[in-house]
């Protein structure tokens, strides 16, 4: 769990490196002091007793999430330079990493132990192998090329929103729009493709989709991606499949637009700076305090 203390001062340390000296108008000071009420003002009552959070955020918060991306962000900057020198990928969801690897495993392995005494509050839990789920994509190492599927957790398949239930129709429309969409995103090739649209339809009618609904919503999706197929509901060869995951993948949604924006604006030089005024205020701190 999040140090409170610690992890409020490395929100303010991310906001500075980006460039920000206020944001919407309130100073970081201001900022830092608001956030800790949200982090550490959280109480509640067991046994005619009043606690308070002392670690970590509330459960289900989206800024305790948010903070949580932040700090990761500090712990993650030694693993991302070690993956840049070897021209690698690193990617990460929240507290889900995934990185290749073209070493040996003795010294994956080595790296990964590494990390997991960079902070006494993160433990990495890893898993190592030619195949591996990541999230809701499967991952496979084949001779050297990484190719990609839709992973489906056995505890979650094949269900769906039943047609049955009591939910307005364009639900279940966007139940097939969005199977078929992560299935163009995450299938690698046109086969794997086929097999999960294969799964999509079997799935549908295991929860009672009708067919001709079913077709009717497979012929709208191809249609916004290949005019010519407009009367299929399915796609007639690899050269098409291969044309509708550049537009799908083009298509930012608003959050990624916004968050590109304020990429653009940040000031990265600003990051060695703030690093230089932290260890100019520890050299005047009193010599009797101690970090707890």
């Amino acid at each position: 769990m999040l140090p409170q203390d610690e992890a409020l001062d490395i929100l303010i340390e991310f906001i500075h490196v980006h460039g920000y000296t206020k944001v919407k108008g309130i100073d970081l000071q201001t900022i830092k002091e608001l956030a800790s009420i949200v982090l550490k003002e959280n109480v509640f009552v067991y046994d005619k007793k009043i606690y308070r959070q002392t670690i970590g955020g509330a459960m289900g918060s989206s800024f305790t999430l948010t903070l949580v991306n932040i700090f990761m962000w500090k712990w993650q900057k030694e693993l991302v330079r070690r993956q840049d020198i070897s021209n690698e990928f690193y990617g990460r969801y929240i507290d889900d990493i995934f990185i290749p690897w073209n070493k040996s495993e003795k010294e994956l392995i080595k790296l990964l132990e590494e990390a997991n005494i960079w902070h006494p509050n993160i433990e990495l839990d890893y898993k190592i192998g030619q195949s591996l789920p990541f999230l809701d994509v499967l991952v496979m190492n084949d001779k050297g090329n990484l190719s990609t599927s839709v992973y489906h957790k056995p505890a979650a398949e094949p269900y769906v929103v039943p047609s049955i239930s009591d939910h307005p129709r364009d639900v279940f429309s966007n139940v097939i729009q969005t199977a078929l969409a992560r299935a163009i995103r995450y299938s690698s090739t046109f086969e794997t493709y086929q097999q999960e649209r294969r799964n999509i339809k079997l799935m549908l009618l295991y929860n009672s989709y009708p067919s001709s609904f079913i077709e009717t919503e497979f012929q709208k999706f191809y249609r916004q991606y290949i005019p010519t197929t407009s009367s299929l509901s399915f796609i007639p060869n690899e050269n098409e499949f291969f044309l509708i995951p550049h537009k799908l993948l083009n298509q930012p949604t608003a959050r990624q637009s916004q968050l590109a924006m304020s990429a653009t604006r940040a000031d990265l030089p600003n990051y060695s700076t703030y690093q230089a005024q932290i260890q100019s205020k520890q050299t005047t701190k009193n010599p009797d305090y101690q970090e707890k």
